[in-house]
């Protein structure tokens, strides 16, 4: 299975798995007298719609190169980690708001039952982050990991949500809007981690160096190309899943303009075929001094 139809895949996992909390949560915070689960619920809402953003841009970037995109549509996966993040900007927001509301308005203890569900749904979460952000690394894809780091920040809300009802039930009277503080707190961190998203799509999308490894595997590789004696420039660029590379190779100044143009291509399908991560490939042969 190619990378794209992998990410694609964990989307729907995504998808189904951030419907069904959002129906959980919603129900469990309205008959549990928890505030904290109601905003839990608004964010796995905005999951929801935030998922299917990502879905729509993964299967957008799968499209060929054209010829008014002559490197394809990988650039829409940093634009849809944008739209992403600003959904997570707004369901901190919106938890926010309602938290500070909540702990002005006189309300019922959360059932203690709350917690058993809390329970469940912080392990799934976590257990939902991690396969999406292995994900997201094979694949090499910034709006997954954007949306693996959704999941996490519903583990984060759901600790916050699971700590202030226990503060709770523990204390009782006069504690009773310790899950909307907890909620209050949780916004935080989501915008915390919503900066954590959006500073590499803003540096993907700006074509920022952020390859180093990369760039030393490819600099080793190549020189295992016959006629190829060492590299001089080598610049990186990444559009969805797939590197961009410039290299220039140095061959001896001694050879056909044909020998070199042979010596290019062969360095191409070389690179193609032992880094497949690499999209298109521009190499520029220079002479040995």
């Amino acid at each position: 299975m190619d990378n794209e139809q992998t990410a694609i895949r964990t989307t729907y996992f995504s998808i189904i798995g951030n419907t069904s909390l959002a129906l959980i949560k919603g129900f469990a915070g309205f008959f549990g007298n928890s505030y904290a689960l109601i905003a839990d619920a608004i964010e796995s809402t905005a999951d929801i719609f935030s998922s299917l953003l990502v879905l729509f841009g993964l299967k957008y970037a799968k499209r060929p190169a054209d010829k008014n995109h002559p490197y394809g549509h990988g650039k829409i996966e940093p634009l849809i980690t944008f739209l992403v993040v600003a959904f997570l900007v707004t369901s901190a927001t919106i938890i926010a708001y309602e938290s500070i509301l909540n702990i002005q308005t006189p309300h019922k203890v959360p059932k203690p039952w709350t917690l058993i569900v809390l329970g469940s749904i912080i392990l799934w979460k976590e257990i939902s982050f991690r396969i999406v952000i292995k994900k997201s690394k094979e694949t090499n894809s910034s709006s997954l990991k954007a949306d693996a780091w959704h999941h996490r920040s519903d583990v984060i809300t759901s600790i916050m949500a699971f700590i202030g009802i226990s503060i709770a039930l523990i204390f009782g009277k006069g504690y009773e809007t310790a899950d909307d503080w907890a909620a209050l707190l949780a916004s935080v961190f989501i915008l915390y981690n919503s900066y954590l998203i959006f500073r590499p799509a803003l540096g993907e999308i700006m074509d920022e160096h952020l390859y180093d490894d990369l760039l030393e595997e490819i600099r080793k590789e190549s020189t295992k190309v016959k006629g190829v004696i060492g590299t001089e420039k080598c610049f990186i660029r990444k559009a969805g899943m797939k590197y961009h590379v410039d290299l220039h190779a140095i061959v001896d100044g001694e050879i056909s303009v044909k020998e070199g143009h042979d010596i290019a291509h062969d360095l191409k399908d070389y690179l193609r075929n032992k880094i497949p991560n690499l999209g298109h490939i521009l190499i520029h042969i220079e002479p040995d001094k």
